[in-house]
């Protein structure tokens, strides 16, 4: 495919994802991140089976950008899901009136 191609398909494929993800309630974000996490987890396991096997040092430069990049993804995401958990959590008992 050409470039102007490549780029009308991602930029069709950012608002979708946008459109998409826009649509969902909040009480559905915690099982989607979960989700995603999973997802970021295999990437992040396939970007480290390319660096491994890389031959070429462009190839093992942008293997070692992916793994960071998924890494960073992954972390985020649990982040992100446990405070979602955490605004649904019941309040503790105790002396705490807030």
């Amino acid at each position: 495919m050409d470039p102007i191609s490549l780029l009308t398909v991602f930029v069709l494929a950012v608002f979708v994802g946008f459109e998409v993800v826009s649509k969902v309630s909040s009480t559905l974000h915690t099982p989607l991140m979960s989700g995603a996490n999973a997802i970021h987890g295999i990437i992040l396991v396939g970007a480290i089976i390319v660096a491994g096997q890389a031959h070429d040092v462009v190839v093992l430069v942008l293997a070692l950008i992916a793994v960071l990049l998924a890494t960073v993804n992954l972390v985020g995401g649990f982040v992100v899901t446990d405070r979602m958990l955490q605004m649904f959590a019941g309040r503790k008992k105790g002396g705490d009136s807030k």
